[in-house]
């Protein structure tokens, strides 16, 4: 598998997964609404959310469209950023445990394959 492909569908894993976990978080938060709090302003929380949740969704695409140097800068810099906001915006229930678990491995694969990636195997 060519490297554009293979970062792409890293990248869809870690969206499928980001969607799998806001799903059960809601389905949580609909039982028992104390589970889940967002701190700050909610509109705002959700806002700078919708911002960081694009990325990866972006990078789906973007993985197979850039040229080699922009791409494998912005999944080095995405997949960093990417982790940051799971692991800062997370919570301790153990469905996103989970789930966090799984996209940081795929994150982590992303971005070692980004930062080994050569011009040849582009």
């Amino acid at each position: 598998m060519d490297t554009k492909t293979k970062l792409s569908t890293m990248w869809l894993v870690v969206m499928l997964n980001m969607i799998l976990a806001d799903v059960l978080s809601a389905f949580l938060a609909i039982q028992d609404p104390s589970l889940l709090s967002i701190p700050g302003d909610a509109k705002q929380m959700m806002a700078v959310s919708a911002v960081v949740i694009n990325l990866p969704i972006l990078m789906i695409y973007f993985s197979r469209t850039l040229p080699y140097k922009p791409n494998r800068i912005a999944n080095i810099l995405t997949s960093i950023l990417t982790t940051l906001f799971i692991v800062g915006g997370g919570s301790l229930l153990p469905h996103y445990l989970i789930i966090a678990l799984i996209e940081i491995v795929f994150l982590a694969a992303i971005l070692v394959t980004a930062v080994r990636w050569k011009r040849s195997n582009a």
